[in-house]
């Protein structure tokens, strides 16, 4: 089955800045706050995002499964494919909660256990960030019509032998994400949620973003994709890239992440490995 070229990354941006609109009329109006068995939480602005870009995707590729955050939580999963979407409708709630605009729209693509097409989109800010591994990575913004416009080529910045700039989680900082950054030689670290973090990596503005605590695969793909088309890696603690792939016997947690650390310049990964 041919995978989305070039072409359709307009495609899945659209959809993504659909699902935006959705979030921003949840944010912009009070809203309950529900939590999951693992304590996350999820709003309507999380189910009704997902629907749209559920329903966006099917249109655009119909032969591609999806599969998406909260559907997966329930139980609702297609059949098992080497070539399918993974969605998160809205990464960083405990930030759309917080009411601080650090959250994002993410879809992947994933081929061969590979993410080879992102699209990350921050509806309160109107930053659009995508990737394509065969043409690289762009970021750009979206106009109040919704058109995408100033789009530029980024990419990824070696460290060399300078301090390196790292990002952390808002709301999951701990003693081991602290003693990573002592390993990786930060010499500045900025708080920033969602996969926000992945896009200022990509674009050379940071170096590094350690994570610990639990994610899953939706939380990292898109950001994934981006960052490789620009140069750059995530990688599990022992320094091979993250695998994405359904694992049996097929519930949610089967999509869970190891602990890992995205990269600028995957030289890096050596500090790691060395540890």
């Amino acid at each position: 089955m041919p995978r989305p070229g070039i072409r359709d990354v307009a495609a899945v941006a659209q959809v993504a800045i659909a699902a935006g609109r959705e979030i921003m009329a949840v944010y912009g109006s009070p809203f309950d706050v529900e939590y999951k068995n693992d304590s996350s939480p999820v709003t309507l602005a999380d189910i009704r995002a997902e629907c749209v870009i559920i329903e966006g995707l099917r249109a655009i590729a119909p032969d591609i499964p999806v599969i998406a955050e909260e559907s997966a939580y329930s139980g609702r999963l297609p059949e098992a494919s080497d070539l399918f979407f993974l969605v998160d409708p809205l990464d960083g709630t405990r930030e759309f909660v917080a009411r601080n605009g650090e959250f994002t729209v993410n879809i992947a693509l994933v081929a061969d256990g590979a993410p080879v097409l992102g699209v990350i989109f921050a509806p309160a800010t109107g930053e659009l960030v995508y990737a394509d591994a065969d043409i690289g990575a762009f970021a750009a913004r979206i106009d109040g019509d919704g058109v995408i416009v100033d789009a530029r080529p980024i990419r990824a910045r070696a460290v060399g032998s300078g301090a390196a700039v790292a990002l952390v989680s808002r709301s999951h900082r701990d003693a081991r994400t602290d003693a990573v950054l002592e390993r990786m030689r930060a010499g500045e670290v900025r708080g920033l949620g969602s996969s926000l973090k992945f896009c200022r990596i990509a674009a050379g503005e940071a170096d590094l973003y350690p994570r610990h605590g639990p994610t899953m695969q939706w939380d990292t793909a898109a950001g994934d994709a981006i960052l490789r088309a620009a140069g750059g890696c995530v990688v599990a603690l022992d320094g091979a890239p993250l695998q994405y792939a359904r694992r049996p016997p097929g519930a949610a947690l089967d999509f869970a992440n190891p602990e890992f650390c995205a990269l600028g310049d995957p030289a890096m990964a050596a500090l790691l490995r060395d540890a």
